[in-house]
C-alpha cells in the first residue's frame, strides 16, 4: 500500500489566528492612542521655563483654588480673569493628588474667557 502525499496546505487555521492577532494589535494601539491607559502625572522630562507677568491660578489637594496665591471660589476666578488681557500667559498648578473634576472646571472657565496661553506646571522627573 503506497501513502499519498500532501496536494495542498490548508491556511484557513493560519487565517484565523491572524487575523485575531490584527485585531488584538488594533485595540490595544487604540486604547494607547486614545489615553484610556491610565498614565502617571504630572511629571515631566523638562520643568517650563519661567515667563514674566503670568498669571498664576493654583488647585491643592483638596480642591481650594488660588488666584495668585489668594483663595478664591471659581465664580471669583471667573470675575477676576474676565479684567485680565487674554494674551497673557496663565499657569495652572494643580496638586497631584486634586480630583480631576475641580480641574477641569478651572480649565472650562479659561478655556470659556478665551485665553491663549495656558500651561500646566509640571515636576521634573528625576
Amino acid at each position: 500500500m503506497e501513502e499519498k502525499g500532501f496536494d495542498y496546505i490548508n491556511v484557513i487555521p493560519l487565517v484565523d489566528v491572524m487575523l485575531v492577532l490584527l485585531t488584538i494589535v488594533l485595540t490595544t494601539s487604540t486604547f494607547i492612542a486614545t489615553g484610556v491607559i491610565p498614565v502617571e502625572l504630572p511629571e515631566a522630562s523638562k520643568a517650563p521655563s519661567e515667563t514674566l507677568k503670568t498669571v498664576t491660578v493654583g488647585i491643592d489637594r483638596e480642591g481650594r483654588v488660588y488666584m495668585n496665591s489668594r483663595p478664591v471660589t471659581l465664580d471669583g476666578l471667573k470675575g477676576v480673569l474676565r479684567t485680565v488681557d487674554r494674551d497673557t500667559p496663565l499657569l495652572i498648578r494643580a496638586d497631584r493628588g486634586t480630583a480631576l473634576q475641580v480641574f477641569v472646571d478651572v480649565l472650562d472657565v479659561v478655556k470659556t474667557l478665551g485665553f491663549r496661553r495656558v500651561s500646566l506646571q509640571t515636576e521634573e522627573r528625576r
